[in-house]
């Protein structure tokens, strides 16, 4: 599975995991929301083991370009929220970032 793939699918078990907290905790949902949370964050750690990177923190590194622009996504798509263009533009430089750790010659 190529790293942009992974790190897509990180972003998402992440983000889902994250927002199973949020809402039980700031938006009064079950405490039964906890459990697919846990199972999500769990994914996304096993799913960064996946990407070929000689260093974690390198993996990491551009994994959080790859996150913010999810986030963003998320905000738009789950939250109802559009990104404004500051949000945008943010999440360009980010990927740019992303890029560069990935593309890299190393």
């Amino acid at each position: 599975m190529p790293s942009f793939a992974i790190y897509a699918a990180a972003a998402l078990a992440e983000i889902a995991g994250c927002f199973a907290f949020w809402a039980w905790f700031r938006l009064d949902k079950p405490a039964w929301w906890l459990a697919p949370g846990l199972v999500s964050l769990a994914l996304f750690a096993w799913l960064l083991t996946l990407v070929e990177s000689e260093a974690a923190g390198r993996a990491y590194a551009a994994y959080g370009g790859i996150y913010i622009v999810a986030s963003l996504l998320w905000l738009w798509l789950a939250e109802g929220s559009r990104p404004d263009r500051w949000d945008i533009a943010g999440g360009i430089i980010c990927l740019a970032g992303a890029a560069i750790i990935i593309a890299a010659p190393r």
